[in-house]
């Protein structure tokens, strides 16, 4: 079932109304036709199963069959803080951090990055990175599209990441499984999760100096993983946890 985003203003009461790049999508890419059923969602993730019920050059209707109580949002709120790589690799960031329930992406510009972006190529990029967390989260059936930062300082990050109930900031000198565990099991349904990820050049010795004392400083084991990994790596093992949290007895969570 093919999933689409709508802003409020569109769902009626009893049908949605669909407009935008998405009417040439279902209608001329898709070629969908009356009767099929497709999952909407709007942008605070509250879900609609619809059937289609007209189809113009402008807009599509689709009849609201019934609401979906079950969200496919993580129960906790994670935010990815990715020094900027080189490359695609942020795009294939943002595809996998999206696919695995990231609640917002934030690129940092920090001391080893190797990219540097002028105003008009992040505009550009933003722009870029923005249409593919759409594309992931439909891919995905999110209920809601993850919104992608412009680009931050890293002192910007750090006190934006700070607001978070728990910040995790993986890093290749940290020593021992022992602390990552204890991070990780500590975290409970609910929670805001920050991740500061570091660029191809690693984190400078003064960045780790600044947040040390008021974040988590963790370890993803004794070998090194690249910027696009380690990401992904902390997304995968904060899904585990969070879903499982999820799943506890009401007298557990």
């Amino acid at each position: 079932m093919y999933q689409f985003f709508v802003e409020d203003a569109q769902i009626g009461r009893e049908f949605v109304t669909i407009t935008g790049s998405d009417v040439n999508h279902i209608k001329n890419v898709l070629r969908m036709k009356p009767g099929e059923k497709i999952r909407i969602s709007n942008q605070n993730g509250q879900d609609y199963y619809c059937a289609i019920t007209e189809l113009t050059d402008d807009f599509v209707q689709a009849d609201i069959l019934h609401e979906d109580v079950e969200s496919t949002e993580l129960p906790g709120k994670i935010y990815l803080f990715q020094g900027i790589p080189k490359g695609d690799r942020m795009e294939t960031v943002i595809e996998k951090a999206v696919e695995l329930g990231v609640y917002e992406i934030i690129p940092v510009a920090m001391k080893y990055c190797v990219v540097k972006l002028d105003a008009k190529k992040e505009a550009s990029k933003l722009k870029k990175w923005q249409a593919l967390a759409e594309t992931a989260a439909k891919q995905s059936k999110r209920s809601r599209i993850p919104k992608i930062h412009p680009v931050m300082s890293y002192k910007e990050a750090a006190a934006y990441a700070a607001e978070c109930d728990k910040c995790l900031v993986p890093y290749e000198n940290a020593k021992g499984m022992q602390a990552t565990k204890e991070a990780l099991s500590s975290i409970k349904k609910g929670d805001s999760i920050s991740i500061i990820i570091g660029p191809e050049g690693g984190f400078a010795e003064e960045e780790i100096a600044m947040v040390k004392d008021k974040m988590q400083v963790i370890s993803l084991g004794k070998r090194i993983l690249r910027t696009d990994t380690a990401g992904i790596t902390v997304m995968s093992l904060l899904m585990m946890e969070l879903e499982m949290a999820d799943e506890l007895p009401l007298e557990e969570k």
